[in-house]
């Protein structure tokens, strides 16, 4: 696929086959991005977000790769600044739970899953961007979203602080991170979503968690991909030129 039209450079958005992901695509998509859909296995589903942005007009195409592999995720950036041009921007968003758990019966298996995809994932997919987006390495700038969780702030007692631990960790790396990048002209912020109605909570074992969670938030309702994605949208956007090493909060007050 070319690269005509791409007015905003390549954007490569991780596990963007669904959830808030998919929405960040779609969204980039509109405002001129040409964005590199990661997922992890369902091809079908990364196809469809494809087919829909480009039926309205965008550029995009799904590439596979497991971030928790350092070779998945050099092939990936290497594959999307082929097809689509130079890199402008990152957001890290392939994430998983790691399901619900009491830390009395976790599991080696399932902290090294959870800690491997959120947070070495993460480190990966930034250690590609900075190389391609540093001044100093030739780039000409750009952005990083990271995703976080307010469980990183509230801990996840009783369903995931394995997750919430992972998210934290993440705090921590976005804020280092956007220190150590500042003179090259990158600029890393985090996203941290609260109840946000999307299949994780189903595929995380606690189907009702949504009804359940409700009425512990102040705006009484769960918020949808959209206004995740648009706080996302706006971080890599110039109106937010001067936000760097932030973690915002996206949680109805929770």
């Amino acid at each position: 696929m070319s690269a005509q039209g791409n007015a905003r450079g390549t954007l490569v958005i991780t596990g963007a086959s669904r959830g808030i992901g998919a929405s960040v695509a779609r969204h980039a998509a509109a405002r001129g991005y040409a964005v590199a859909v990661n997922y992890g296995s369902d091809r079908a589903a990364a196809a469809a977000v494809v087919h829909e942005i480009e039926n309205a007009g965008g550029i995009a195409r799904a590439f596979a790769g497991d971030v928790s592999r350092e070779s998945d995720v050099v092939a990936l950036f290497a594959a999307a600044v082929d097809a689509f041009g130079p890199l402008a921007g990152l957001v890290n968003n392939a994430g998983i739970t790691g399901g619900s758990s009491l830390v009395a019966d976790i599991t080696a298996t399932t902290l090294e899953r959870t800690l491997a995809i959120n947070v070495t994932g993460s480190f990966l997919c930034a250690r590609e961007a900075v190389r391609r987006l540093a001044r100093s390495r030739g780039g000409a700038g750009g952005a990083i979203v990271n995703l976080s969780s307010i469980a990183a702030r509230i801990g996840g007692g009783g369903e995931w602080v394995h997750y919430a631990a992972s998210k934290g960790a993440i705090d921590a790396f976005t804020r280092g991170l956007a220190v150590e990048v500042a003179s090259e002209g990158i600029r890393v912020n985090a996203v941290s979503p609260g109840l946000i109605d999307t299949s994780i909570h189903a595929t995380s074992a606690i189907p009702n968690r949504l009804a359940t969670m409700t009425p512990n938030v102040p705006l009484k309702r769960a918020g949808t991909p959209d206004e995740v994605a648009e706080t996302i949208l706006w971080l890599l956007s110039d109106a937010a030129s001067y936000v760097t090493g932030a973690i915002v909060e996206v949680g109805g007050g929770r």
